[in-house]
């Protein structure tokens, strides 16, 4: 008994969101494609691994009909737009998988998702194999005593299990003819050439009608839509009650939800187009930022002035959620020798912070994206840097007698914090 033997691992041309990756793995490991869709799109979410491992599939599996790969083509000299796409997908998700390295909760469930897609992978690819491998005792037991007929009287041979691909599903978990309304729209036609159309015109038109059919309507724009109106209901509900970056994860994670339904959907009742996939992408990277968002971020931008008179009136950390704070020190009246110790905080705008003449200041800076202005620096030298902390101490005015010390923790999650001494 002859069997089809496995196709091997290669791009679809025809079945395809992006690259035909996943349209390729469905059909090598006799899954369906939207599994590995699924798959992908949560370690993307969750660390980028699904980005990294998209871009580099991308540029290792030849695509179907041929045998070089991109990554092959941009060693040899010849890089083109699919192959640049395929190295940002995989530079853009090394970036999300590093950021979340410290996150091990995240990581380890990236990780036994992968090893379980792998698994089922495996699992279901031997399976066929095996299903379809006749032991040789079998074949000699099957083997008839006269002379084989010819062939063209040989029944077909058995056909195997159901297959994505090959024989799709329907709703009572039989197989059923290709194109069936309750069917997978999304395998090859691997059907004998009897059920070609007719060439000609009416041929033609006749093949034109049920394709369009099968396509279904496209839920791309009415996906888009139902996405920005979750973002949109998310981040709304959680304005007022919670920092910007939750607000933002909220919303991106509501519309992140309806493109994976919207995908979910449309491979059994429409179709979307890569539109929707890399919305989705997208929605993924910027969900990632939002979660890097500190928690000190406010969605209320205000501006507040603190002026202490004397040491009982210094609180021991002054904050803002969003805004420009200024802890004017002037006119504080120093309690004698021992120091003088409070911290300020801003999450997203600027911390102004104005020094008396005579006193010695121990600063702590700690700015997680933007600049840090001291005294003696020209206002227009501003250079934005991630992660500064910085440790100094700056004496009196010349001229001016320290009469005490003060130590003061600075903090700015997004913006600028600048010390000042006061005028003469």
């Amino acid at each position: 008994m002859t069997h089809e033997a496995r196709p091997p691992l290669r791009r679809s041309r025809d079945h395809k969101a992006i690259a035909g990756v996943c349209g390729g793995a469905g059909r090598c490991f006799d899954l369906d494609p939207v599994v590995f869709r699924v798959v992908l799109g949560v370690l993307s979410v969750t660390g980028g691994l699904g980005l990294i491992l998209y871009g580099f599939a991308w540029l290792l599996i030849p695509l179907e009909g041929e045998e070089e790969n991109e990554g092959r083509r941009m060693l040899s000299g010849r890089v083109d737009g699919p192959a640049l796409t395929a190295v940002l997908c995989a530079l853009v998700g090394c970036g999300l998988f590093l950021s979340m390295l410290n996150n091990s909760a995240v990581m380890s469930f990236g990780l036994m998702l992968t090893i379980a897609t792998a698994g089922a992978a495996y699992w279901s690819r031997h399976r066929t194999e095996e299903r379809e491998d006749v032991p040789a005792a079998e074949k000699h037991a099957q083997k008839p005593k006269t002379a084989p007929a010819p062939p063209e009287t040989q029944a077909p041979p058995a056909p195997g299990g159901p297959s994505w691909w090959r024989d799709p599903i329907v709703k009572d978990g039989t197989t059923g003819p290709m194109g069936a309304e309750t069917g997978y729209l999304w395998g090859p036609d691997d059907g004998p050439r009897d059920r070609w159309p007719e060439p000609g015109p009416r041929g033609r038109e006749a093949a034109a009608r049920p394709a369009k059919a099968a396509q279904g309507r496209p839920l791309g724009g009415r996906t888009f839509l139902l996405a920005l109106l979750a973002f949109a209901l998310g981040t709304g509900l959680a304005w007022h009650h919670q920092p910007l970056g939750t607000c933002l994860e909220i919303g991106l994670a509501a519309a992140l939800g309806v493109f994976g339904l919207g995908i979910s959907v449309s491979s059994l009742y429409g179709r979307t187009g890569g539109g929707t996939v890399v919305a989705a992408v997208l929605t993924a990277v910027l969900l990632t930022g939002a979660a890097a968002l500190p928690k000190s971020v406010s969605t209320d931008w205000t501006r507040s002035t603190w002026r202490p008179a004397d040491a009982a009136a210094v609180r021991g950390e002054y904050r803002v959620g969003s805004g420009v704070g200024v802890l004017d020190l002037t006119d504080l009246k120093w309690p004698g020798d021992a120091p003088l110790r409070t911290a300020a905080e801003v999450g997203a705008g600027q911390l102004r912070v104005v020094l008396p003449q005579d006193v010695t200041a121990k600063l702590t800076l700690d700015v997680g994206v933007g600049d840090i202005q001291l005294p003696g620096e020209a206002r227009d030298d501003i250079d934005v840097r991630s992660g500064q902390r910085r440790s100094t101490t700056l004496g009196p005015l010349p001229g001016k007698s320290s009469r005490g010390t003060l130590e003061l923790r600075l903090k700015v999650g997004i913006g600028q914090v600048e010390v000042t001494r006061a005028a003469a």
